[in-house]
């Protein structure tokens, strides 16, 4: 099969490559430029490597812009780094919109992959960053942080509609949450980090327990870890829940015209700062920290 002259270059994700070779990675002798997702899998149709790229990079995108977003001191630069989310959603578009209709499968496996890569800035960073400021104070920084991150990407998903060309509404949808959940995560392991009550292990295992936290709001027991992330636990189950909860109060920022940024800023602004406050209150009560 040819097209223009050029070739295609199959790899095979989740199944057998069209000319019957294995699906090792390796190049095939079809060309250059599009990508095979495998039948039976989201998206199992011929995609360009390089959208099929970017949907693997999803993950480590959300989780550099979530940071950058927290961390930003003036509204006008939030602004500017959210108004990447919309090109976020357009690169990712196939394999979101079927993920989008798994049932939140595909929401829990990208913030399983992007939580690690979300940078958690430590105690002792945080204090030179805002020297002086007692734990509370600190607290009060992080989660009015927060919360207007979480306001600036509804803000700008809800903007994003009014354009002349957008992606698919319900792609948006999904790389909104997913940019919220990464901001919720790093203000859960940075109000850890205040409070003196940093989860025990490696990094994977604090990932894997401030994803616990963020799905039960509530703040990391100092047990060791042992969270089971596996398919049909209970754990991923009430993730899968919770964030196709969150992505439903997300879609509030699709109204029309300008009425859904304005919803999807207040919304999501509430919301972050309801859970960062009910984070704190836990941490609170058993931190030897609190009255710093």
């Amino acid at each position: 099969m040819e097209r223009s002259g050029r070739r295609r270059n199959w790899s095979a994700r989740g199944g057998r490559a069209a000319n019957g070779d294995s699906p090792n990675g390796e190049n095939q002798a079809y060309g250059g430029d599009e990508t095979w997702a495998g039948p039976g899998q989201p998206g199992s149709e011929l995609i360009p490597a390089d959208q099929a790229r970017a949907e693997e990079l999803l993950p480590e995108r959300v989780a550099e812009l979530a940071a950058q977003i927290s961390e930003a001191h003036t509204e006008p630069r939030r602004r500017r780094l959210t108004m990447a989310l919309p090109r976020l959603a357009g690169r990712g578009g196939r394999t979101a919109w079927a993920g989008l209709r798994s049932g939140g499968r595909w929401l829990t496996t990208q913030v399983l992959q992007m939580a690690p890569r979300l940078p958690v800035r430590s105690a002792e960073t945080l204090r030179g960053q805002f020297p002086g400021r007692s734990t509370e104070e600190l607290a009060d920084i992080l989660i009015e942080s927060a919360s207007k991150a979480s306001a600036s990407v509804g803000a700008a998903v809800g903007a994003a509609m009014v354009l002349p060309v957008v992606p698919a509404a319900p792609i948006e949808i999904g790389v909104e949450t997913l940019a919220l959940v990464g901001i919720e995560l790093k203000l859960i392991a940075e109000l850890h980090e205040v409070y003196g009550m940093r989860a025990p292990g490696n990094k994977i295992d604090r990932t894997m327990a401030y994803v616990d936290a963020w799905a039960h709001r509530r703040g990391v027991g100092l047990a060791p870890g042992g969270l089971v992330i596996a398919i049909g636990s209970p754990l991923r189950r009430r993730l899968e829940r919770r964030l196709i909860s969150r992505a439903g109060r997300s879609a509030l920022s699709l109204a029309p015209l300008l009425t859904g940024a304005a919803a999807g800023a207040l919304l999501n602004r509430r919301e972050t700062r309801k859970l960062g406050q009910e984070i704190r209150e836990d941490l609170r009560r058993r931190s030897p920290a609190a009255i710093g």
